[in-house]
């Protein structure tokens, strides 16, 4: 995951504002060690911190259009890229970024452009004919987002908080699935919904979704499939977090049969890493090892102690910026394997997350006392996965420079 910072309307736009933008920009460096960048114009700052996992080479940020009269700093990944450049002919691309395509998208289709994008985003854009800009987030939150508001009237937006506290008389949570317009703004209605959650319940019975062939009756699993190939996209190493739970290894699964299908199997093999964390005799750790040995995978196995995990809290706490105490439990482990895997070159991961909440899995969901009752409560957590499960996975693994790719695999 990258790290964006973005300051519009500043008072002083002097060369000390620039210094001050660096260096808070700085404090996301872990997210995206690989380039920094900054774009200024008047009191207008764009600043990114990147983490290279398509096109290393040239897909530096902030990004342009043409004539960079429109900059973009992007942190995530849009997975539809390539189907989104066949329609835009017209435009010269720069770069083999898959998050060029929103400077130019912007071009063509306005604002309105966002809900053609099919990934997991944060992004804020600045079109400097104007001095207007947008700000939008993936629809379930998968990639972190906030915005301030400076003591000038300036408005800032960044992908940690810690951007902002110093900075800012307050900030917020970005909500998901919102898109922030400057040009709205001035009207008095600054956020929409690019893209509203259902409503209401699905129709479809269970019997509906099931298969029948050769008399066994199987879940049809083709969206999942796709999910998981989609988050195949990437030029470095990558891999799964394997629990051994049904989620993940069916992740595993999935991603180790089409593996070798993928560009990233050019560069980096075709055998799977999967990756485990737990106490010594954990059952994770026995259930990840019988997945992996089944599907041939090359299984990396990472033990901690409870000492070890109580040692590493307060830095566990600053990187993932929550006091929810079940958020700390479940990010600690998970924010001490992710340094194992970075120090084994692995630059990117895909995980299970979102499968509890969609179907629900926690065990309280059996105490549903009818089906509308159950479907409310998945949409309830869903809604809220931005705030605990998908803010633990992506924030964890960012603290060492490791992409969560995949976070939200069963939410496609």
């Amino acid at each position: 995951m990258c790290g964006i910072l973005a300051v519009f309307g500043c008072v002083d736009n002097s060369r000390t504002k620039r210094s001050r933008i660096i260096e808070l920009s700085r404090r996301l460096c872990h997210r995206g060690p690989d380039w920094s960048g900054l774009h200024s114009y008047q009191d207008c700052y764009l600043a990114h911190q990147r983490l290279a996992i398509v096109d290393p080479a040239s897909g530096d940020q902030p990004l342009y259009n043409e004539d960079k009269t429109v900059v973009v700093t992007v942190n995530g990944e849009i997975y539809n890229h390539k189907d989104l450049r066949q329609k835009l002919t017209s435009h010269e691309f720069r770069t083999g970024s898959d998050c060029e395509v929103i400077a130019h998208l912007y071009e063509d289709y306005g604002e309105e452009f966002v809900d053609m994008l099919d990934g997991m985003f944060s992004f804020v854009l600045l079109d400097t004919r104007d001095k207007s800009f947008i700000a939008a987030r993936d629809a379930i939150g998968i990639t972190p987002l906030y915005m301030g508001w400076g003591l000038d009237g300036s408005v800032w937006f960044a992908s940690e908080m810690k951007a902002l506290s110093d900075d800012c008389e307050r900030f917020m949570s970005f909500p998901p699935g919102h898109i922030y317009s400057s040009k709205q703004a001035e009207g008095g209605s600054s956020q929409k919904n690019y893209l509203p959650y259902r409503k209401s319940m699905p129709q479809v019975e269970i019997e509906e979704a099931i298969l029948d062939l050769g008399g066994r009756s199987v879940f049809d699993l083709s969206p999942i499939n796709k999910a998981v190939v989609k988050r195949l996209m990437t030029d470095v190493p990558l891999g799964v977090l394997l629990s051994g739970g049904l989620d993940s290894s069916l992740v595993a699964a999935v991603a180790s049969r089409h593996l070798a299908e993928s560009e990233a199997a050019c560069q980096w093999g075709s055998q799977l890493h999967t990756f485990c964390i737990g106490l010594k005799g954990s059952p994770d750790l026995k259930a990840a090892r019988e997945v992996a040995d089944y599907l041939g995978t090359r299984h990396h196995e990472f033990h901690f102690t409870v000492q070890y995990g109580i040692d590493a809290l307060e830095e566990v706490i600053y990187y993932i910026e929550t006091y929810d105490v079940t958020t700390i439990r479940a990010s600690t482990p998970m924010f001490l394997m992710s340094r194992k895997i970075k120090s084994l070159g692995v630059k990117m991961v895909i995980s299970g997350e979102g499968s509890d909440e969609i179907f629900g899995g926690y065990l309280y969901f059996h105490k549903a006392p009818n089906k509308e009752e159950f479907h409310k409560e998945t949409c309830r957590k869903i809604k809220a996965l931005h705030l605990y499960d998908c803010l633990r996975a992506n924030k964890s693994t960012s603290a060492w420079g490791v992409d969560c790719g995949g976070s939200s695999t069963f939410l496609r």
